[in-house]
């Protein structure tokens, strides 16, 4: 390795310091904690503890041990393992939804987006994630106390600057106009389409998640004769992981079903509609 290469290398190492928030994953897979480093503490596990100050300076993706001798991968989390390691103290978006929700919506670096429902965050976070620097998430929820702890995980993550979080009630309407996505996690998401509609630009992105068929019926009928939306579609994801043992490579017993229906539409030009709809009906009649 010439000198130039051993630069090069060193520089793409990544090495764990203090504040860092930090996934201890042991060697077998079985267990995971994800914990903030912080000066003096220390990860107590059923298979003995780690000194978080033996870990500064330490490269990510190395084996660290207990004071018992077993062994921990340390690893940098990514979006969805924070997401898996929520503290929650409601049902979350899992990462098969919100991932693909994020290609639905069309949310990028410089996105504007409003989230009606941040619960416990987890949408929020990967929205946050998403829309880089230059974009901002505005998240709205009439509970205060979700809302920390939504601000908490987002936080941790460092991305706590690019997110609004707006304490009222989402019937009372939104105060950003020409937004490029609005997200509603609801129990009657129907009830808040003339306030989204109001808030998203042209062609902006309409997504909204619910558990129930009945509910999604409910939101069909109310966006089928809402003027301000069209292209409506429905959508539901299962997610089967596999064992990857060479020998026995098979899908798992078990596997994340049911979640949510994913309903999304897309904003239009409500004069435009008008002379569209007006179009049709002069030739039905003619």
């Amino acid at each position: 390795m010439t000198a130039t290469d051993e630069t090069k290398s060193t520089m793409s190492n990544r090495l764990a310091a203090y504040g860092d928030e930090a996934l201890f994953v042991m060697a077998d897979g079985k267990k995971q904690f994800m914990r903030t480093i912080k000066q003096g503490q220390i990860l107590q596990t059923h298979r003995g503890s780690i000194a978080f100050d033996e870990l500064v300076g330490v490269e990510y993706g190395s084996i660290v041990r207990t004071h018992l001798g077993v062994a921990f991968y340390l690893f940098m989390p990514t979006t969805d393992d924070r997401v898996r390691h929520l503290k929650r103290q409601s049902q979350i978006v899992f990462p098969k939804d919100s991932g693909y929700l994020l290609l639905r919506l069309g949310v990028r670096p410089g996105s504007r987006v409003i989230e009606s429902g941040t619960g416990s965050g987890g949408m929020c976070l990967v929205l946050a994630t998403s829309v880089g620097d230059d974009g901002h998430v505005y998240s709205y929820d009439t509970r205060g106390d979700m809302q920390s702890l939504a601000k908490l995980h987002c936080s941790r993550a460092k991305v706590d600057h690019r997110v609004t979080f707006i304490h009222a009630d989402a019937i009372e309407g939104f105060n950003q106009q020409g937004v490029d996505a609005v997200f509603l996690d609801l129990p009657a998401p129907w009830e808040v389409l003339d306030q989204a509609r109001v808030a998203l630009s042209g062609s902006g992105m309409l997504g909204a998640i619910v558990p129930t068929a009945n509910q999604m019926i409910d939101l069909f009928g109310a966006l089928r004769t809402h003027i301000g939306f069209g292209f409506v579609e429905a959508e539901e994801i299962l997610l089967r992981q596999y064992k990857t043992v060479p020998a026995r490579v098979r899908p798992d017993d078990r596997m994340i079903g049911h979640t949510g229906f994913l309903v999304t539409a897309r904003a239009l030009i409500r004069p435009q509609v008008e002379s569209i709809l007006m179009a049709d009906q002069t030739e039905e009649t003619g």
